[in-house]
Protein backbone atom coordinates (compact mmCIF):
# COMPACT_ATOMS: atom_id res chain seq x y z
CA UNK A 1 0.00 0.00 0.00
CA UNK A 2 1.20 3.51 -0.79
CA UNK A 3 1.12 6.46 1.57
CA UNK A 4 1.22 10.25 1.35
CA UNK A 5 1.78 13.07 3.81
CA UNK A 6 -1.04 15.60 3.95
CA UNK A 7 -0.51 19.05 5.45
CA UNK A 8 -2.71 22.09 6.08
CA UNK A 9 -2.66 25.41 7.96
CA UNK A 10 -5.63 27.07 9.64
CA UNK A 11 -6.09 30.48 11.29
CA UNK A 12 -8.21 30.75 14.44
CA UNK A 13 -10.08 33.74 15.86
CA UNK A 14 -7.60 33.78 18.76
CA UNK A 15 -4.77 34.61 16.35
CA UNK A 16 -3.32 31.11 16.41
CA UNK A 17 -2.04 29.54 13.21
CA UNK A 18 -2.52 25.79 13.50
CA UNK A 19 -0.34 23.40 11.48
CA UNK A 20 -1.71 19.99 10.61
CA UNK A 21 0.18 17.00 9.20
CA UNK A 22 -0.63 13.28 8.98
CA UNK A 23 0.37 10.28 6.91
CA UNK A 24 -2.46 8.72 4.88
CA UNK A 25 -2.81 5.29 3.32
CA UNK A 26 -4.02 5.89 -0.21
CA UNK A 27 -7.58 4.94 -1.02
CA UNK A 28 -8.65 4.96 2.64
CA UNK A 29 -10.22 8.03 4.24
CA UNK A 30 -8.48 9.07 7.45
CA UNK A 31 -8.05 11.97 9.89
CA UNK A 32 -5.77 14.97 9.46
CA UNK A 33 -4.49 15.98 12.90
CA UNK A 34 -2.46 18.80 14.36
CA UNK A 35 1.29 18.46 13.99
CA UNK A 36 4.32 19.05 16.18
CA UNK A 37 6.78 18.99 13.30
CA UNK A 38 5.45 21.65 10.93
CA UNK A 39 7.10 25.03 11.37
CA UNK A 40 10.45 26.09 12.80
CA UNK A 41 8.94 26.94 16.15
CA UNK A 42 7.79 23.41 16.77
CA UNK A 43 4.14 22.78 17.45
CA UNK A 44 1.81 20.55 19.42
CA UNK A 45 1.28 16.83 19.72
CA UNK A 46 -0.96 15.19 17.15
CA UNK A 47 -4.60 15.60 18.12
CA UNK A 48 -8.01 16.19 16.54
CA UNK A 49 -8.75 19.79 15.56
CA UNK A 50 -11.90 19.83 17.73
CA UNK A 51 -9.96 18.70 20.79
CA UNK A 52 -7.25 21.29 20.26
CA UNK A 53 -9.54 24.23 19.43
CA UNK A 54 -12.84 23.47 21.17
CA UNK A 55 -15.00 26.61 21.12
CA UNK A 56 -12.66 28.50 18.81
CA UNK A 57 -13.52 29.63 15.28
CA UNK A 58 -11.64 28.89 12.08
CA UNK A 59 -11.37 32.29 10.38
CA UNK A 60 -9.23 31.35 7.37
CA UNK A 61 -7.73 28.40 5.57
CA UNK A 62 -4.14 29.55 5.07
CA UNK A 63 -3.22 26.33 3.28
CA UNK A 64 -5.88 23.83 2.25
CA UNK A 65 -5.18 20.12 2.79
CA UNK A 66 -2.35 19.32 0.36
CA UNK A 67 -0.48 16.16 -0.44
CA UNK A 68 3.19 15.36 -0.91
CA UNK A 69 2.10 13.29 -3.90
CA UNK A 70 3.66 10.06 -2.70
CA UNK A 71 6.97 8.59 -3.91
CA UNK A 72 6.76 10.13 -7.39
CA UNK A 73 4.63 13.20 -6.64
CA UNK A 74 1.64 12.00 -8.67
CA UNK A 75 -0.81 11.35 -5.84
CA UNK A 76 -3.24 13.93 -4.49
CA UNK A 77 -6.00 14.71 -2.00
CA UNK A 78 -9.39 13.97 -3.58
CA UNK A 79 -11.55 15.66 -0.94
CA UNK A 80 -11.55 16.92 2.65
CA UNK A 81 -14.18 17.94 5.19
CA UNK A 82 -14.86 18.61 8.85
CA UNK A 83 -16.85 15.80 10.45
CA UNK A 84 -19.10 16.04 13.50
CA UNK A 85 -20.88 13.01 14.95
CA UNK A 86 -20.44 11.10 11.71
CA UNK A 87 -21.74 13.82 9.39
CA UNK A 88 -20.16 16.40 7.09
CA UNK A 89 -20.52 19.84 8.67
CA UNK A 90 -18.07 21.76 6.46
CA UNK A 91 -16.61 20.98 3.05
CA UNK A 92 -12.96 22.00 2.67
CA UNK A 93 -11.07 22.88 -0.51
CA UNK A 94 -8.02 20.77 -1.32
CA UNK A 95 -4.79 21.63 -3.10
CA UNK A 96 -1.45 20.38 -4.33
CA UNK A 97 1.98 21.25 -2.96
CA UNK A 98 3.74 23.54 -5.41
CA UNK A 99 0.52 25.20 -6.60
CA UNK A 100 0.05 28.64 -5.02
CA UNK A 101 -3.10 28.95 -2.92
CA UNK A 102 -4.43 32.21 -1.52
CA UNK A 103 -5.98 32.13 1.96
CA UNK A 104 -9.70 31.34 1.98
CA UNK A 105 -11.94 33.08 4.52
CA UNK A 106 -14.02 30.82 6.72
CA UNK A 107 -16.22 31.22 9.78
CA UNK A 108 -16.63 27.85 11.47
CA UNK A 109 -16.90 27.34 15.24
CA UNK A 110 -15.28 24.12 16.37
CA UNK A 111 -16.58 21.70 18.97
CA UNK A 112 -14.88 18.90 20.87
CA UNK A 113 -15.09 15.77 18.74
CA UNK A 114 -14.78 17.59 15.40
CA UNK A 115 -12.28 16.00 13.04
CA UNK A 116 -10.83 16.80 9.63
CA UNK A 117 -11.20 13.87 7.23
CA UNK A 118 -9.37 13.45 3.91
CA UNK A 119 -9.04 10.91 1.12
CA UNK A 120 -5.77 10.54 -0.79
CA UNK A 121 -5.42 8.64 -4.07
CA UNK A 122 -2.35 7.36 -5.89
CA UNK A 123 -2.92 4.41 -8.24
CA UNK A 124 -4.01 4.99 -11.84
CA UNK A 125 -7.47 3.62 -11.05
CA UNK A 126 -7.89 5.71 -7.89
CA UNK A 127 -6.79 8.93 -9.62
CA UNK A 128 -9.79 8.80 -11.97
CA UNK A 129 -11.99 9.99 -9.09
CA UNK A 130 -14.21 13.04 -9.52
CA UNK A 131 -15.35 14.78 -6.32
CA UNK A 132 -18.10 17.40 -6.00
CA UNK A 133 -18.50 19.64 -2.94
CA UNK A 134 -21.88 21.30 -2.39
CA UNK A 135 -23.21 23.81 0.14
CA UNK A 136 -26.93 24.55 0.06
CA UNK A 137 -29.00 27.55 1.09
CA UNK A 138 -30.50 25.33 3.78
CA UNK A 139 -27.06 24.82 5.33
CA UNK A 140 -26.26 21.31 4.14
CA UNK A 141 -22.64 20.49 3.27
CA UNK A 142 -22.24 17.40 1.11
CA UNK A 143 -19.57 15.67 -0.96
CA UNK A 144 -20.29 13.34 -3.86
CA UNK A 145 -17.80 11.23 -5.78
CA UNK A 146 -17.40 8.65 -8.52
CA UNK A 147 -14.44 6.76 -9.93
CA UNK A 148 -15.06 5.97 -13.62
CA UNK A 149 -13.80 2.67 -15.00
CA UNK A 150 -14.36 3.39 -18.70
CA UNK A 151 -16.46 5.31 -21.20
CA UNK A 152 -20.01 6.20 -20.23
CA UNK A 153 -22.21 8.09 -17.77
CA UNK A 154 -20.92 8.13 -14.20
CA UNK A 155 -23.35 9.05 -11.42
CA UNK A 156 -21.83 10.60 -8.31
CA UNK A 157 -23.03 9.37 -4.90
CA UNK A 158 -22.70 10.73 -1.37
CA UNK A 159 -19.34 9.70 0.12
CA UNK A 160 -20.89 8.71 3.47
CA UNK A 161 -24.43 7.50 2.82
CA UNK A 162 -24.03 6.23 -0.74
CA UNK A 163 -27.27 8.01 -1.65
CA UNK A 164 -27.78 9.63 -5.02
CA UNK A 165 -27.48 13.37 -5.59
CA UNK A 166 -31.26 13.81 -5.62
CA UNK A 167 -31.90 11.61 -2.61
CA UNK A 168 -29.35 13.55 -0.56
CA UNK A 169 -30.41 17.09 -1.56
CA UNK A 170 -34.12 16.80 -2.40
CA UNK A 171 -35.83 20.21 -2.12
CA UNK A 172 -32.60 22.08 -1.40
CA UNK A 173 -30.98 24.85 -3.44
CA UNK A 174 -27.25 24.87 -4.08
CA UNK A 175 -25.60 28.08 -2.85
CA UNK A 176 -21.99 27.33 -3.79
CA UNK A 177 -20.17 24.34 -5.24
CA UNK A 178 -16.75 23.21 -6.45
CA UNK A 179 -15.36 20.03 -7.98
CA UNK A 180 -12.02 18.50 -8.84
CA UNK A 181 -10.74 15.85 -11.24
CA UNK A 182 -7.49 15.11 -13.08
CA UNK A 183 -9.11 13.80 -16.28
CA UNK A 184 -10.64 16.85 -17.93
CA UNK A 185 -9.57 15.63 -21.37
CA UNK A 186 -11.68 12.48 -20.90
CA UNK A 187 -14.74 14.21 -19.39
CA UNK A 188 -17.32 15.98 -21.53
CA UNK A 189 -17.30 19.69 -20.76
CA UNK A 190 -14.79 19.06 -17.96
CA UNK A 191 -17.70 19.26 -15.57
CA UNK A 192 -20.22 17.51 -13.37
CA UNK A 193 -23.66 17.79 -14.97
CA UNK A 194 -26.85 18.17 -12.92
CA UNK A 195 -29.63 16.35 -14.80
CA UNK A 196 -33.36 16.20 -14.14
CA UNK A 197 -35.55 13.08 -14.30
CA UNK A 198 -35.72 13.39 -18.10
CA UNK A 199 -31.96 13.50 -18.44
CA UNK A 200 -31.89 17.20 -19.30
CA UNK A 201 -29.22 19.49 -17.79
CA UNK A 202 -30.40 21.95 -15.14
CA UNK A 203 -27.00 23.04 -13.82
CA UNK A 204 -23.48 21.84 -13.30
CA UNK A 205 -20.04 22.49 -11.85
CA UNK A 206 -16.75 22.81 -13.70
CA UNK A 207 -14.05 20.45 -12.41
CA UNK A 208 -10.69 21.92 -11.37
CA UNK A 209 -7.35 20.14 -11.73
CA UNK A 210 -5.68 21.05 -8.44
CA UNK A 211 -2.21 20.36 -9.88
CA UNK A 212 -2.74 23.48 -12.02
CA UNK A 213 -5.22 25.73 -10.23
CA UNK A 214 -6.43 26.54 -6.73
CA UNK A 215 -9.84 25.13 -5.86
CA UNK A 216 -12.37 27.80 -4.88
CA UNK A 217 -16.13 27.81 -4.56
CA UNK A 218 -18.21 29.22 -7.41
CA UNK A 219 -21.83 30.25 -7.91
CA UNK A 220 -22.23 29.36 -11.59
CA UNK A 221 -24.59 26.57 -12.68
CA UNK A 222 -26.53 26.41 -9.42
CA UNK A 223 -29.85 24.58 -9.17
CA UNK A 224 -32.69 23.51 -6.88
CA UNK A 225 -32.52 19.73 -6.57
CA UNK A 226 -35.40 17.28 -6.99
CA UNK A 227 -35.57 13.66 -5.82
CA UNK A 228 -34.74 12.06 -9.17
CA UNK A 229 -32.00 14.50 -10.19
CA UNK A 230 -28.53 13.07 -10.74
CA UNK A 231 -25.04 14.50 -10.80
CA UNK A 232 -22.85 12.80 -13.36
CA UNK A 233 -19.76 12.99 -15.49
CA UNK A 234 -19.59 11.66 -19.03
CA UNK A 235 -16.28 10.01 -19.88
CA UNK A 236 -14.90 9.01 -23.28
CA UNK A 237 -12.66 6.24 -21.93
Amino acid sequence: MTTQTVTAQLMLNTGESVALSSTFTDGAESELQTSGVVGTGGGISATSIGTFADGKTITAILQPPMSSGGSDGNGFVAYAYIARRGAIVACLPVGQLGVYAEPVNMAFRLQAGDTIRCLTVYSAAQKRIAALNVVTVQGTNAIFSVTPTGAGNNALTHILSGQSFGESLQGQTIMVHYANNREQSLSAGSQVFYLNDRGLPKGGCVMIDTSNLQMTGNRVGLATIALNDVAQTVTSA
